[in-house]
């Protein structure tokens, strides 16, 4: 039976439809906002998955180019990889409901959102993860606790729900907040140096909105949800557990108090190889309930030590950021480079500058056709020591490189000022803890050592938080490393300048975030902030003025847009033979602006020189030195510039009287001529005599 459900958000409808289609899947919904559309399905197994000691949640946000009346590019013609904005909306949707699961459920669950609709002013994001919140609510999945998700702009200080394309633009801000009717699941923020007040009260702002969907969910799921099927919760058995507690306990209480990384983790192994040799016989089988109870006990070790003891692992204090060095310039022939070490976690960043025909294409479902700036981020094994096929970027390393990115790029000048494309590159060296946030910093070294005048230099730094059971009791503290992250509560990753926050993302594991936990992240993160721009700024107060001689330098000529043409040629022949020529590369825009990017001078010099020849007006009384292309019984044919000629007259040809074209010039010759008429048609007619009379005449008057 189908059923249709609507509300208003923002001033327009959202209307979900379920029990029409995919009747095969355990919820299907169509959930539409204006006219884009999200196709939810979701499933679980029927068993538990044995063996592993995860929640196998499997999250698609599946894109179709039809959606946007597109037909794909290439040869293949059809969907293929998912794209990085893909991947990125689907870990964003899963953020949100993983920590809401029954905690030791093991069941397999998947979640595909397929986007078969979109109009720009509607997000197809924001509405998939509505879509998939509604779509477990109504399926018999033991989900039960709706989230909401709206977006929020700022455009002269007034804060708007759920922004439209033209507001996006205007907007100074892109935040995204999921929340249940309690506390708030997820943050995920870009913004122009967004002042924290200002932050907070958008996020407190969406949080308020999130409650009309959650409500909206809620009743529908009392109304038309099915019966939540009781989970089979992964248990450890009893005897394992107390067995494992009574003789390992002390030992791993004693090896978690180890300040020295390395030292810790040595301790762990050889704890780890007694806890084998005393359980191997007793518990032939046991050896994933035996790993469960040791990881159990350790995170108890490590939350007590922090949230009772207020101890950190390494014996910082709550405030206090690991040692930090900044180096630029470390590789010679790059155009620059910047290493940031914080800790044990250290990121060498590469910028390449290249021409702006280098831009990324985009074909995707967005109104964004290109983008001159990107960010990729490396995470090798060796960071953290271990040994690991190497494979391409993962969901991981997209995530942490379009984080990254989105904190740098509002500081990217913009192509008036800059005409450039811009590449980084960040490779982990090391890892232990907020390796993204680390890019953040060794991406600033790296623009200011590549000499791009970025607006201001950036920072970022990860905040972790420590709750009790219940949540009544929590602890947030500045710079997490990996034991923190690994057994902590929170990821809060804050980055920006000294003026205000240009990026945020929230990861959480536990049922949501209070208000005081998200304003002292945010405040705190600000002073930390602060501080790591201090030691940047020691290491490289400013862009460099120069930047380095193996990076290319842009040339720019503005035309008559009508010229473009000329300057193409048929096919682009024109362009193509320039290219050939001086070496150089070319971009030319709609509104006449050429680029011309070379490392050689000479070569750029020339080109711009061929262009602005193919593109000048040529006026009466201007003198040009032109090459004969053609004789003929009346006159020459006089090439003055590229591709335009004109005619000198045999009774032009010299201040004496001609008899013979051929007796004044040959095929090939350069001669000066002056241009006397343009007729009506176009047609150029030159004097060589009247070039001879100015010349004489202007010799006359330098003696």
């Amino acid at each position: 039976m189908s059923h249709v459900l609507e509300t208003t958000v923002a001033g327009r409808k959202l209307k979900v439809e379920f029990g029409k289609v995919g009747r095969l899947s355990d919820c299907a919904i169509f959930m539409s906002y204006g006219d884009t559309v999200i196709l939810t399905n979701v499933n679980a197994s029927e068993k538990p998955r044995d063996g592993i000691d995860f929640f196998p949640l499997s999250v698609e946000y599946e894109e179709r180019l039809y959606s946007v009346g597109k037909i794909p590019g290439g040869f293949i013609k059809r969907e293929g990889r998912p794209s990085e904005r893909a991947i990125l909306n689907a870990r964003a949707i899963d953020r949100p409901l993983r920590p809401l699961f029954p905690k030791g459920y093991r069941n397999d669950v998947q979640v595909i959102c397929t986007v078969v609709s979109v109009e720009q002013d509607n997000a197809p994001d924001i509405l998939a993860m509505n879509s998939a919140s509604m779509a477990l609510c109504l399926s018999s999945i033991p989900f039960t606790t709706p989230v909401g998700t709206v977006s929020v702009g700022l455009i002269d200080g007034e804060i708007i729900l759920n922004p439209t394309a033209s507001q996006r633009e205007k907007s100074s801000l892109n935040l995204t907040v999921c929340a249940t009717k309690e506390r708030v699941m997820m943050i995920e923020a870009g913004g122009d140096e967004i002042p924290e007040e200002v932050m907070l009260k958008a996020i407190d702002f969406g949080f308020n909105e999130c409650q009309k969907l959650v409500r909206f969910q809620e009743e529908a799921m009392e109304k038309f949800g099915k019966k939540k099927l009781e989970p089979v919760l992964y248990t450890v058995d009893e005897n394992i557990a107390n067995d494992v507690k009574e003789f390992a306990f002390d030992m791993l209480k004693e090896a978690m108090y180890i300040t020295d990384r390395d030292e810790r983790n040595a301790k762990l192994d050889e704890i780890n190889s007694k806890i084998k040799e005393q359980f191997s016989e007793r518990y032939p089988d046991g050896g994933s309930q035996i790993g469960e109870v040791v990881y159990n006990l350790q995170k108890k070790i490590v939350r007590n030590m922090l949230l009772k003891e207020r101890r950190r692992p390494d014996g910082r204090a709550f405030d206090e950021i690991r040692k930090i060095s900044c180096e630029v310039g470390i590789l010679p022939r790059t155009h620059g480079t910047g290493l940031f070490t914080r800790g044990l976690t250290q990121v060498m960043t590469v910028a390449t500058i290249g021409a702006l025909g280098d831009v990324q294409i985009l074909d995707g479902l967005g109104a964004e056709e290109s983008k001159r700036y990107m960010h990729h981020y490396n995470f090798p094994s060796y960071s953290t020591g271990e040994v690991k096929p190497l494979r391409g970027p993962g969901r991981r390393e997209i995530g942490h490189g379009a984080l990254a990115e989105k904190a740098l790029e509002p500081l990217i000048p913009s192509e008036e000022v800059f005409p450039y494309t811009v590449r980084l590159v960040s490779e982990v060296l090391s890892s232990n803890g907020s390796t993204s946030q680390a890019s953040v910093c060794a991406s600033t070294l790296a623009l200011l050592d590549a000499g791009v005048p970025i607006k201001r230099p950036a920072a970022g730094i990860a905040m972790g938080l420590i709750t009790s059971e219940d949540l009544s009791e929590e602890e947030v503290f500045t710079d997490i490393q990996g034991i923190e992250d690994f057994f902590g509560d929170m990821d809060f990753k804050v980055a920006g300048t000294e003026v205000g926050i240009t990026s945020i993302q929230v990861d959480t594991k536990i049922h949501g975030l209070s208000k005081y936990c998200i304003t002292k992240s945010i405040n705190d993160a600000r002073k930390a902030r602060l501080f790591i721009l201090d030691k940047i700024k020691d290491c490289i107060p400013k862009e460099r003025a120069e930047m380095s001689q193996y990076a290319p330098r842009a040339y720019t000529i503005n035309i008559d847009p009508e010229k473009i043409r000329d300057v193409i040629g048929t096919g682009g022949k024109t362009i193509n033979k320039i290219i050939a020529e001086t070496g150089v590369k070319i971009d030319i825009k709609e509104d006449g602006k050429v680029f011309v990017m070379s490392n050689d001078s000479i070569g750029a010099n020339k080109a711009l020189k061929i262009i602005d020849d193919l593109t000048r007006e040529i006026k009466p009384g201007e003198i040009y030195l032109g090459k004969v292309t053609k004789i003929t019984t009346f006159g020459a044919f006089v090439e003055i510039l590229p591709g335009k000629e004109g005619l000198v007259h045999i009774s032009k040809l010299d201040v004496n009287r001609v008899n013979k074209v051929e007796d004044i010039v040959s095929v090939g010759d350069e001669i000066l001529v002056k241009v006397t008429e343009i007729d009506n048609q176009g047609r150029i007619n030159l004097s060589r005599k009247d070039a001879i009379k100015d010349s004489e005449a202007e010799a006359e008057k330098n003696e």
